[in-house]
């Protein structure tokens, strides 16, 4: 049997907007009242100050390192990496 396979392809789309709206308000609805953005953050760069202190001389110069080539954030608001 020598069957054409090339036109039975049939385009499909799909718009994932709704879905991702959905999922947004059920990890909102999940977090609950009591969630307080503010303090997460807060506590978050607390734990981030606390990971990286206490260094010593030579892991201090590689985590600058590593900062300067932006693979760690800095110590700057709203701190990512660069990569």
């Amino acid at each position: 049997m020598d069957q054409d396979h090339s036109t039975g392809l049939i385009p499909f789309t799909i718009d994932l907007t709704f879905e991702e709206a959905r999922r947004r308000a059920e990890v909102v609805a999940a977090l609950g009242p009591d969630w307080d953005p503010m303090a997460a953050l807060q506590a978050e760069d607390e734990a981030y100050a606390l990971l990286y202190s206490g260094l010593d001389a030579e892991q201090q110069r590689t985590y600058d390192l590593l900062v300067a080539a932006g693979v760690l954030p800095g110590e700057e608001p709203g701190r990512a990496a660069a990569h």
